[in-house]
């Protein structure tokens, strides 16, 4: 009896560990080498935004306005989120992400090296000590003596019009989780589901001026989950723990990417003056990156009746109703008050009540003119 439970046991493991095996490819590099476990192939890092960000590029450039160059800063890790056997756990790649982000939109702005200059100003160095060359002869010199080094008169490097600075700011760890587990006789299945987010600061700032002209700030929630079945009991005298499961969880750092594409967006959106919303419609489906075009109907306050400026208008409370039609122009002045001029003109009982009047109609905190703005992720355009 014992045998056949220990059999059972050791088929079930084998099963599994065959199962494992056959999704593992191995490889010989090179004759006399052992083989190697070769997983997927390379491909590009293919984003949800990445037909967005070709999209913008080709709104801006057909926005027929002059070229921008724009370069980028050091996005760094704020979170101060360390640990000693595993390092930083947010990526101190943001600048090379932000990088990419503008080399996805084909060209629609120059982009200019800011981030790591040391090989160019090495290389400058090399010329102002006439030691750099390339192999040809130059003419220098008013008799046009030909030299091996090349000739610097200065004046090479572009100078850009904008850089994207900022950081990654905030990671929260289990904002949210949840899950259940059932045992009956230690023998049950478990579930869980956690939460976490991140967010990211970007401003874009004009390289003349050092005026930001921009800022945005950005989140995005990181979604995991664990499932699995466990069985710990007796069978006699035998004692089986086994415990089968699965854990998955986006990728924290593909997080990070995404968040840093979806500012760099809204950024070069805001500075181009294009709007991004045709682009978005390409990019991931959700609520929280995809807004509305419609601009809300604003909302203003009811008017509130007042207490009148003169003593014969009674104080009332409460709304008034719609207006149904227009009010009749009053009339301000008399042949009398216009021959004693303006002060007389404001004097009379019937200018005191149709002031009395006006003030029945103002709306406390109304303000004096109400613009529509389209909320969301992307701000207004």
């Amino acid at each position: 009896m014992i045998s056949g439970k220990f059999r059972f046991a050791a088929l079930v493991s084998a099963a599994l560990t065959l199962s494992n095996c056959a999704s593992v490819q191995h490889e010989q590099i090179a004759p006399g080498e052992a083989p190697v476990v070769v997983g997927p192939a390379v491909r590009s890092n293919v984003t949800p935004y990445n037909e967005a960000l070709a999209c913008l590029g080709d709104e801006i450039r057909s926005s027929s306005r002059r070229k921008l160059g724009v370069a980028v800063g050091d996005i760094k890790d704020y979170t101060g989120k360390y640990n000693q056997n595993e390092g930083a756990a947010i990526t101190q790649g943001g600048a090379l992400m932000v990088y990419s982000a503008i080399g996805k939109m084909n060209d629609a702005v120059t982009l200019h090296e800011r981030f790591d200059t040391r090989v160019a100003e090495a290389e400058l160095i090399y010329l102002d000590r006439r030691q750099l060359g390339d192999g040809q002869q130059y003419p220098l010199g008013p008799n046009g003596a030909l030299v091996p080094y090349k000739p610097y008169f200065g004046g090479s490097i572009r100078a850009s019009d904008y850089f994207i600075i900022g950081g990654i700011t905030e990671l929260n760890y289990n904002i949210s989780s949840g899950g259940v587990e059932a045992n009956v006789n230690l023998v049950g299945p478990k579930a869980r589901v956690y939460t976490l987010n991140i967010a990211v600061d970007l401003r874009i700032v004009s390289t003349e001026t050092l005026v930001v002209s921009h800022t945005v700030s950005m989140s995005k929630q990181i979604t995991g989950y664990e499932v699995g079945f466990g069985i710990f009991r007796f069978f006699g005298s035998d004692l089986f723990d086994i415990n089968l499961g699965a854990k998955n969880q986006e990728p924290l750092q593909f997080g990070v990417r995404t968040t840093l594409e979806a500012a760099t967006i809204e950024l070069l959106a805001r500075t181009t003056n294009v709007s991004p919303y045709a682009c978005l419609e390409t990019g991931p489906k959700d609520d929280l990156r995809i807004v509305s075009k419609t601009p809300p109907t604003p909302r203003l306050p009811p008017p509130v009746r007042r207490a009148a400026v003169s003593s014969g208008v009674t104080r009332t409370t409460g709304t008034l109703p719609p207006p149904q039609a227009a009010r009749p122009a009053v009339t301000l002045a008399s042949p009398t008050a216009a021959a004693t001029g303006p002060a007389a003109a404001l004097s009379g009982p019937s200018t005191q009540a149709a002031l009395a009047r006006e003030s029945l109609l103002e709306t406390p905190g109304a303000p004096a003119q109400v613009r529509p703005t389209t909320p969301g992720v992307f701000g207004q355009y």
